[in-house]
């Protein structure tokens, strides 16, 4: 099955499960074909069709509640319930059952990609290297929430730097024009539940974000509240695209809470599964953090172990397949991930360019 054939059978089977806005989706197709990387992003589907075959050595690995769709962008910062600054992955829409090591060749494979495109400027070797690492010493050390308070100034410091300013964040936000379409009255009402308070009055807005998600439903609430704006967003949530793929003993489930309650996680507790939506506040210091955003003069092998080690918290949230992890990893040749993220990359490469070449013929 060619990338076409394969994005409409996925949206097919999506669209029978949650409702798609067709204008955003249009936009995700263009986005597709602009580089390789926000393509990655953007077909996680596809990625979970080609594995089995591609990488059938790694697909054997044990299994663990995984967060699917990783990639070297999918991480950002929150306040926990403390009020601390807290930095590690953001997004958890794919969550399934699946080979540990679908996420580490995922994110290398972005590693990968991202090097090539002049994101990243240390080497490809280097780079899997640095995340096999940080996950090898997370899974042994039982992991530890990536808390940027006392510790990890490094990280703290890269990350902070590129936090929104919050005057420019809401005059964004606040620019998003009103929805005037019909709102889902679930979503009203699992916005409203994360509220501080009842009563408070809001709009709704449409927001265009992320590129795995994009197409799904989007409500953003934006209120004033006590001196200051704040704004809280519903996202629509479907079984995860290994369900689609075809993976052994697919299940609906959705995980996304699941994922989040288990990890080893300092949790952000205002992003909460309410019914068949993801909602969460939005704030300039609760973001996806970008690498184009990332100062220039960053530790980059620092940077990979880190997001090695948090890979590591989110699959120690299934204890009963750690020791097997670790005697998979010490059986696997010295350069493994490098190898198998390499085969990714080319598979993934191939669908980008018979993409382009799919959207050129329908013009």
């Amino acid at each position: 099955m060619k990338i076409a054939k394969a994005t409409q059978s996925y949206e097919t089977w999506l669209g029978k499960r949650i409702t798609l806005l067709p204008a955003d989706l249009e936009r995700k197709h263009a986005a597709m074909a602009q580089d390789v990387f926000p393509f990655l992003r953007a077909t996680f589907y596809r990625w979970m069709q080609l594995w089995p075959q591609v990488c059938a050595p790694e697909h054997r690995a044990p299994k663990v509640l995984a967060v699917g769709d990783l990639h070297v962008e999918n991480f950002g910062t929150w306040r926990d319930v403390e009020g601390r600054l807290v930095w590690g992955i953001n997004d958890f829409d794919e969550a399934y059952d699946m080979p540990y090591t679908v996420d580490l060749v995922r994110l290398a494979a972005s590693a990968h990609i991202a090097i090539r495109e002049a994101r990243l400027k240390i080497g490809p070797e280097d780079a899997c290297d640095a995340i096999l690492g940080g996950y090898r010493k997370g899974i042994e050390t039982g992991g530890r929430p990536l808390v940027l308070a006392e510790d990890h100034p490094w990280l703290r410091s890269m990350v902070t730097g590129v936090l929104r300013d919050p005057t420019r964040y809401w005059k964004k936000l606040s620019s998003l024009p009103t929805w005037k379409k019909p709102v889902p009255k679930s979503a009203r009402k699992a916005i409203e539940r994360l509220m501080p308070e009842t009563g408070i009055e809001y709009r709704i807005a449409h927001r265009i974000a992320g590129l795995g998600s994009l197409g799904r439903e989007r409500y953003v609430a934006i209120a004033l509240y006590r001196g200051g704006r704040i704004a809280r967003e519903a996202k629509a949530l479907a079984p995860s695209a290994c369900v689609w793929a075809g993976l052994e003993n697919a299940s609906q489930r959705i995980c996304y809470q699941q994922i989040l309650d288990r990890a080893v996680r300092a949790i952000d507790p205002f992003v909460q599964l309410k019914g068949r939506w993801i909602v969460r506040r939005l704030a300039p210091y609760c973001s996806r953090v970008e690498l184009s955003l990332i100062p220039e003069e960053r530790d980059e092998t620092k940077l990979l172990r880190a997001m090695g080690f948090e890979t590591a918290n989110v699959h120690l949230g299934t204890p009963r397949s750690t020791r097997a992890i670790l005697r998979d990893l010490s059986i696997r040749p010295r350069h493994w991930l490098h190898v198998a993220a390499a085969n990714m990359v080319k598979a993934t490469t191939e669908d980008w360019r018979e993409w382009r070449r799919h959207l050129a013929n329908q013009k």
